[in-house]
């Protein structure tokens, strides 16, 4: 048996409770990971709201999309890992727990200079940041970028990659003391986006990538900041999704608006992106360029009082539960 965190029906965080389930089974091509950490992430929250649900074949009432722990058992398909293997991996779900089945090919070396408690704050954020960013972004070492949000784990995981990659890293954040951490970490300029307006601010500082998770009223603005041929990514709507649209100024400027979500794409897709994470940020990972930054790590018993943390905003930084 094992200790997981649930939730019966959506609601705030008080629904979570710890119980004990069945360790999971494995098929051929999967590892069994006895979990040391788990990161935790807003689309944990939305879950358990009951706004976004897991994908078919994904415990539906269990959160958790990283942990870092260690293998201790292989399918007989399994071909890179083996037993004693310290591992972080991504999931589609599942993770708030102390065993977690995972494909072999979503899983990554834990980095042999963090922590398990680190390394569980990778998996999400970087795959995200680096597919979106650099991928769909197509953000280049002459180029500019303008990230939301720079406080959070898709914020400072931002921050610190196209810092490395890019010429200017441009972020909006709640305070001026979340603005300044935001420049320790390598932004250019942080925009305190309750005192200032960040068209206003970058009408001179153009970019060519912005990086949204507000939707909303920030939209007409990203348009405003973005350099012709710039590309506007979204990966939320926390403030709506329903936008008008001015064509015109679509093809004067040679925008590209795209978007995407994570959660749902197929195995293949996420261990492309595995490899591609593994080949171009793992090395900075090792090399100290990249660091994770951890606000407050939580016992698995006080996943309650982690979430609250979560939703008041007040962090600067990944939270994690540990096992």
């Amino acid at each position: 048996m094992m200790k997981a965190i649930i939730y019966n029906k959506p609601g705030n965080a008080e629904v979570l409770q710890v119980v004990d389930l069945e360790i999971p089974s494995y098929n051929d091509n999967e590892v069994l990971i006895e979990v040391k950490a788990s990161g935790i992430n807003k689309p944990d929250i939305f879950q358990r709201k009951g706004n976004y649900n897991a994908p078919k074949g994904v415990p539906h009432n269990i959160p958790g999309l990283e942990v870092s722990g260690i293998v201790v058992a292989c399918g007989i398909g399994v071909n890179r890992w083996k037993i004693g293997d310290e591992v972080c991996a991504l999931l589609a779900g599942g993770g708030y727990a102390e065993y977690v089945v995972v494909y072999e090919g979503h899983c990554l070396p834990k980095p042999s200079n963090l922590s398990f408690t680190e390394a569980a704050s990778l998996p999400e954020t970087v795959f995200t940041v680096w597919h979106n960013v650099f991928q769909r972004g197509g953000l280049l070492p002459q180029e500019s970028v303008l990230i939301h949000g720079g406080s959070g784990g898709i914020g400072i995981t931002s921050i610190q990659l196209t810092k490395l990659f890019a010429k200017d890293v441009y972020v909006t954040a709640g305070t001026d003391e979340k603005c300044e951490k935001c420049m320790e970490l390598g932004a250019t300029m942080a925009i305190n986006y309750n005192t200032q307006d960040f068209e206003s601010a970058l009408i001179n500082s153009k970019v060519d990538v912005v990086l949204d998770s507000i939707g909303g009223s920030y939209f007409d603005k990203n348009l405003m900041v973005l350099n012709p041929d710039g590309r506007l990514i979204y990966i939320n709507t926390i403030k709506g999704s329903n936008v008008q649209l001015d064509l015109a100024l679509i093809m004067l400027n040679r925008i590209t608006i795209s978007g995407s979500t994570l959660r749902g794409r197929d195995a293949q897709f996420k261990e492309n992106l595995a490899r591609e994470v593994e080949k171009n940020i793992w090395p900075k990972v090792l090399n100290g360029m990249f660091k994770p930054v951890i606000y407050q790590t939580f016992s698995y018993t006080d996943i309650v009082s982690a979430h609250k943390l979560m939703e008041s905003g007040t962090h600067f930084g990944k939270i994690v539960l540990n096992w």
